[in-house]
């Protein structure tokens, strides 16, 4: 009985869960437009996972909020972005002397 009373607590918990490969980095709280997400870096690459409820979101209007996260999390230009309405990883490009100012392990 305590397995169906805790299996749907771990679906939610699951649902703002970082990508592994964002795993153990520092997530920085955005809000674009009415959209909030949690914003990870990891190298050339960004993660932002939407963490507010939205009815019916559009992943055009979405994507579009997320690189502006992710772009002022990293202070580097977002060059692409693919996922879906919960989670999107985004390219950063960083040209010059400017490099993603979070997200790199620590040594």
């Amino acid at each position: 009985m305590r397995f169906l009373t805790y299996l749907p607590l771990s679906v939610l918990i699951a649902c703002s869960t970082p990508d592994p490969h964002f795993k153990g980095q520092v997530a920085t709280r955005v809000t674009i437009e009415g959209s909030t997400f949690d914003v990870r870096l990891r190298g050339n690459l960004a993660e932002a996972l939407r963490i507010n409820p939205e009815y019916a979101p559009r992943l055009g209007p979405l994507r579009q909020r997320a690189a502006k996260a992710m772009e002022s999390v990293s202070g580097c230009r977002v060059s692409g972005v693919l996922g879906d309405q919960a989670l999107m990883t985004g390219i950063l490009n960083c040209t010059g002397s400017s490099t993603p100012t979070l997200g790199y392990p620590q040594e």
